[in-house]
């Protein structure tokens, strides 16, 4: 996962997966959406649609952190308390709002990241993003927004189980 996606194809993959979960979001009855058990979980579409948008909140908190040149906000996290409780507290954080909320604060966040991308020249992009990192810019936000298989694939990770959802009676 350490090879450099370019920005535009970032960008695609972005847009491509969040458009698959916001199809197969449509797909479900509104007592779906709030019902637990995703992947054999307690997380319901609502809790994952608040977790993907975590993750993207943690991309833009990373470059505003980089653009100081201190550390991303999130890297201190992982290592500080882990990626489970990361999660756990992230999905509990956004647990009281409505689905509507969820939908709208997921959709303005994913927007900004987007633009914020959208506004990183290539060559700053294939940069590392401070003095101290080795690692181009690019590389570690497509990091953050993995899945386990590709940088940038976090959407497509969660896919199947919210397709399942909607299989689900």
């Amino acid at each position: 996962m350490s090879d450099l996606v370019p920005r535009r194809e970032a960008i695609r993959l972005l847009q491509v997966d969040r458009r698959a979960i916001e199809s197969a979001l449509a797909r479900l009855s509104p007592r779906q959406l709030t019902t637990g058990g995703l992947g054999g979980g307690s997380w319901s579409p609502k809790d994952l649609l608040g977790h993907l948008e975590s993750w993207e909140e943690h991309a833009l908190g990373a470059l505003e952190a980089w653009d100081q040149g201190a550390t991303a906000p999130i890297d201190r996290a992982l290592r500080e308390i882990g990626l489970t409780r990361v999660n756990a507290d992230e999905v509990e954080r956004k647990a009281s709002r409505s689905v509507a909320r969820a939908l709208s604060a997921s959709s303005a966040t994913h927007d900004a990241l987007l633009a914020r991308i959208r506004s990183i020249p290539d060559d700053v992009w294939a940069a590392p993003p401070t003095r101290r990192s080795r690692t181009a810019l690019g590389v570690r936000v497509g990091q953050i927004l993995a899945g386990p298989d590709a940088p940038f694939r976090h959407d497509r990770a969660h896919l199947a189980d919210l397709r399942a959802a909607g299989a689900r009676s």
